[in-house]
């Protein structure tokens, strides 16, 4: 169980919610299979798999749910082939053109009959909170991700206050300082990743991986004005991760001196390496969050 990505929500309210009430939340929108009818279905999933019944998992007092989504696969080539040759074939038959209008229609009634049969496709997503601590921390960095798991919290809870962090000092100006610097804050190390935009919104973009970002072609890239909008980062050589201009944190690797812990453990059982490695990754974010915010001046909004 480790997360690729992170998109960080402050909790705005105290989180009401045990385990135990939440999952009693949960369960009137667990997940059922698509039916044949819909072109998708969602609901909530056991964290540990087929085989588990928990639809939270708790470990030292964080919160881990999943979201299973089903989508029927009916691609537009197949539903645009079969209207052009319904539309040809009225044509013919009945001698006249068929409007948009009835296009549509037609093309709805096609999608209604093809629907049963299409292939499906299943995706998950996972967030968790931390009462304590006050985040919800979601497994994406895509936009309709996180409000896809966010929303569906939202509408079975009735209520998800939560907001984006805000920080005092402005991000992207603070990480082209770091990189004309050529070093970052205490307790990280610059990575070999980054995203350059020129100021104007029509600007050009330079995006750079594997590449030594103190050299002299990222430095001509800052004196012409560039700006950096994403930026590889080490923490405490622990975990390397890449940085965007809205805290979301991307390309998240947990490195071997972390994942040696488990090696050490020495335990078979599936359930119970999920278990550690959700304790573990969770326990190393708890410290990571915190001083990224601190980075950036400390937090300005309001949090519980």
């Amino acid at each position: 169980m480790w997360f690729k990505n992170l998109t960080p929500f402050r909790l705005v309210e105290p989180f009401p919610f045990t385990a135990e009430t939440l999952a009693a939340h949960l369960e009137p929108r667990v997940f059922q299979p698509c039916p044949s009818h819909q072109p998708s279905a969602a609901g909530w999933a056991p964290p540990l798999g087929r085989k588990a019944v928990d639809l939270v998992h708790a470990v030292a007092g964080r919160l881990l749910v999943r979201l299973r989504t089903e989508e029927r696969v009916l691609p537009a080539s197949v539903v645009q082939q079969a209207l052009a040759e319904r539309v040809a074939a009225i044509e013919e038959q009945q001698g006249r053109l068929v409007r948009r209008r009835e296009q549509r229609e037609l093309r709805e009634r096609l999608v209604e009959e093809f629907l049963p049969r299409a292939l499906t496709r299943c995706r998950d997503g996972y967030a968790y909170v931390d009462p304590a601590a006050g985040w919800l921390v979601v497994d994406s960095a895509s936009p309709r991700g996180v409000e896809e798991i966010t929303g569906f919290l939202r509408e079975t809870l009735d209520t998800l206050a939560i907001a984006p962090p805000e920080v005092r000092k402005p991000v992207v100006a603070i990480m082209t300082a770091w990189l004309a610097e050529g070093r970052a804050p205490a307790g990280f190390a610059l990575g070999d990743v980054c995203e350059l935009r020129e100021a104007s919104e029509t600007g050009g973009v330079v995006r750079c991986r594997g590449q030594d970002l103190t050299g002299d072609e990222i430095r001509g890239h800052l004196e012409a004005g560039k700006q950096v909008t994403q930026l590889g980062l080490i923490w405490n050589e622990r975990i390397a991760f890449v940085l965007d201009e809205a805290l979301v944190v991307r390309r998240l690797r947990f490195l071997d001196v972390i994942r040696e812990t488990l090696r050490d453990s020495r335990t078979d059982s599936p359930e119970a390496v999920f278990d550690a490695e959700f304790a573990l990754m969770t326990g190393e974010l708890a410290l990571l969050l915190p001083r990224l915010l601190e980075v950036f001046g400390g937090e300005a909004g309001p949090h519980v």
